[in-house]
């Protein structure tokens, strides 16, 4: 079984490590993105014209449709991008377009490609790095004789209607001589921790990415003023003086030359074919820009909103700044509690590229005791994992753990249902105490019975107005 090629089955019993129960879910999107294997796997005549089987699952919030598609991202190592469509806008209106969702799933597949890159040249980077940080602290111990140079004037640069006075930086000089047996003996130094507490001065390049929104034909998009400010003189790879330790100092040497050693080009053209081939986008709130036709009244942009991202989803070429992505074979998996609009709200040539729809349960009291204790990321083990770096063991008795499962579907019954995040307001109002004080305690064992469920829970439950405002 390797990584992003599984058969639904090992793709469901994956996900139920993390999700329980919403077997038809899990089902469907294993299914999904097992056809997209099946499909680079056909004859290229057939591969361009099989589309993926786009998803919509229905159910109210907290039953684990946005982490069934972020997990199933995950096992594919495919571009994830999870998008509100109730925040996107028709064009004309204040707001989001439709195809930024197209551009963020672009940088989220630079991340991944680039982070790939990276980690298959650090062993080459690490070498070049302790060279290279090795020569330093011996130019620092042995400074070369610096000859009397006069310093570079300033020079003015105009962009646009503003000017700039840059001063050159001063002419390289000329690198000092050492030998091999020098650098290896301070290289095993460096490897032996014999060098740990040392200083040394490095230019760093300068990290901050300021942002700015701007409006244009195609509504608010955000600018990284880095990235403009680069193509002008004196601006690209701008770097400032730090004081580090070795060990620090060590990594951001290799963090250097490892970007030195990858192709850019080539990570950008294997992020772009990635996002065609394999991205996911998450629609959530789908439900939110549906309307019901029969009724007339003020519907702002919803309907437009809808026919901007029929030709998203089902086909058509979207600009970035790494190049065009052709959106044919994306996978869109659509959600909403569909409460107050139907699936058949939305305009039929939508409906008509979402042809899998899936209805997800609400959860009950034995769902929450499974939610509990079954998940390899459980409340109970972020708990008890929290709790011990202040040296508490933390218990959780079965019978506590069907008695908080009881109480947060007893609060979902009352209030409204937000599924199993009620849980979460259900542990912290438990716990509150022992997380403010834990810090303070000697190394105990605390122990979670019924009896200390109910003597915290059961005064929330009884005052509705309070129960309302903590559970």
């Amino acid at each position: 079984m390797t990584l992003g090629n599984f058969t639904p089955r090992e793709t469901v019993g994956e996900l139920d490590r993390y999700i329980i129960g919403q077997q038809k879910a899990k089902r469907a999107v294993a299914i999904a993105l097992r056809n997209r294997w099946r499909r680079q796997h056909v004859t290229s005549e057939l591969r361009d014209e099989i589309a993926p089987r786009n998803i919509i699952m229905i159910g109210p919030t907290g039953v684990g449709k946005t982490e069934i598609a972020r997990r199933l991202a995950k096992l594919a190592r495919a571009p994830f991008v999870k998008v509100e469509a109730s925040k996107f806008t028709e064009v004309g209106y204040v707001g989001r377009d439709v195809e930024s969702m197209i551009r963020d799933l672009v940088e989220n597949a630079i991340q991944i490609c680039e982070k790939e890159a990276l980690d298959a040249v650090q062993t080459r980077a690490q070498d070049a790095a302790e060279e290279r940080l090795a020569k330093m602290i011996l130019g620092a111990r042995r400074p070369p004789a610096q000859p009397e140079q006069a310093q570079p004037s300033a020079q003015t640069h105009q962009f646009g209607p503003l000017s700039f006075q840059i001063t050159p930086p001063p002419a390289a000089q000329p690198q000092p001589f050492y030998s091999e047996s020098e650098v290896n003996d301070l290289r095993q130094q460096l490897r032996n921790g014999d060098l740990d507490e040392e200083e040394v001065e490095l230019d760093v390049t300068d990290t901050q990415n300021p942002f700015m929104t701007i409006f244009g034909a195609q509504g608010t998009e955000e600018v990284n003023l880095q990235d403009m400010m680069s193509q002008m003189p004196g601006f690209k790879g701008r770097t400032k003086r730090r004081r580090l330790k070795v060990p620090d100092a060590l990594e951001v040497l290799q963090q250097q030359e490892a970007k030195k050693l990858i192709d850019h080009d080539k990570v950008q053209r294997d992020a772009v074919k990635r996002t065609e081939q394999a991205g996911i986008v998450f629609l959530d709130e789908i439900d939110k820009v549906g309307s019901d036709r029969s009724h007339g009244g003020p519907d702002v942009s919803r309907e437009g909103v809808q026919r901007d991202l029929l030709p998203i989803v089902e086909g058509s070429t979207v600009s970035t700044k790494y190049g065009t992505v052709k959106t044919d074979h994306i996978l869109f998996i659509a959600a909403g509690a569909f409460h107050v609009s139907k699936v058949s709200d939305l305009i039929p040539e939508l409906q008509g590229r979402f042809p899998i729809r899936v209805e997800l349960d609400s959860l009950e009291k034995d769902d929450f005791i499974r939610i509990l204790t079954e998940p390899k990321n459980a409340l109970t083990k972020q708990y008890q994992a929290l709790m011990a770096t202040e040296g508490i063991e933390v218990v959780f008795e079965p019978a506590a753990i069907e008695a908080l499962a009881g109480y947060a579907a007893e609060a979902n019954r009352r209030a409204e249902n937000i599924g199993a995040r009620r849980l979460y307001t259900i542990m912290e109002a438990l716990l509150e105490e022992l997380s403010y004080d834990a810090s303070e305690r000697a190394q105990s064992k605390y122990l979670v019975d019924v009896d200390r469920v109910k003597a915290t829970l059961d005064p929330i439950l009884a005052d509705e107005d309070l129960a309302k405002y903590i559970l």
